[in-house]
C-alpha cells in the first residue's frame, strides 16, 4: 500500500511505501538528465507530463512537479506506477550503485557528514528531501538539497536556520552552510 503525504514545498509529495525502493541509500533522478538514466521505472516516471524531478530513498519516492502540472493527475498514476511495479517484482528499484565511496575523508569533513546523516538527514527525509555534502573549504560547508527540499520556499531558511547552526554546533570549523 502506497501513503502519499504533503511535504513543505507545495510542488512536491512524498510516497510512501511498505516495500524497499532502494538498497544504495538516497538517489536523486532529474528530467534533465533523462537521456542518461538507465533505470526503466525512473524514466517512465519522469516521463510523466508536469514531472521534474524524483528522490528515491529506503522506503519513499518524492515527486517533484512543475508548477503548471496538477497532483490532480499526477498522483494515481504515480500510485499506480508503484503498485505495478511491486506486482512485477520484489526487487527495490535501486539496487546497486557506480558511486564509490571516498575513503580519504579528513576528520572535520567526517564529522560534518556524520552530524548531516545523524541529525539532519532524518528531518529533511521527513519532509520528502534529502541533503548531500559536496564541499567544505575554508570554513564553508557546501550540500545540495534534494527531493522536495529542492526549490522549496523555506528551504533557505531550513539550510541557514537549522543546518548551518547545528553543524556550527557540533563541528567548530564550520563557519557557514552554502546550496550549491
Amino acid at each position: 500500500m502506497i501513503q502519499v503525504e504533503q511535504t513543505p514545498n507545495p510542488d512536491s509529495l512524498k510516497f510512501l511505501s511498505q516495500k524497499i525502493l532502494s538498497r544504495i541509500g538516497t538517489e536523486e533522478f532529474k528530467k534533465s538528465n533523462l537521456k542518461n538514466i538507465k533505470i526503466p521505472f525512473i524514466k517512465e516516471v519522469l516521463n510523466f507530463t508536469g514531472v521534474e524531478l524524483i528522490l528515491i530513498s529506503d522506503n519513499f519516492l518524492t515527486v517533484k512537479k512543475e508548477k503548471k502540472a496538477s497532483w490532480e493527475s499526477l498522483k494515481p498514476m504515480i500510485i499506480s506506477h508503484l503498485n505495478d511495479y511491486f506486482e512485477k517484482t520484489e526487487e527495490p528499484i535501486l539496487v546497486d550503485s557506480k558511486m564509490e565511496k571516498k575513503s580519504d575523508d579528513d576528520e572535520t569533513i567526517s564529522k560534518i557528514k556524520d552530524v548531516l546523516d545523524t541529525k539532519i538527514r532524518p528531518a529533511v527525509a521527513k519532509d520528502g528531501g534529502d541533503i548531500k555534502f559536496k564541499s567544505f573549504e575554508n570554513g564553508v560547508v557546501k550540500v545540495e538539497l534534494q527531493g522536495a527540499c529542492s526549490g522549496c520556499p523555506s528551504s533557505i531558511m531550513t539550510l541557514k536556520q537549522g543546518v548551518q547552526n547545528l553543524l556550527k554546533h557540533y563541528v567548530k570549523e564550520v563557519n557557514s552552510v552554502e546550496a550549491i
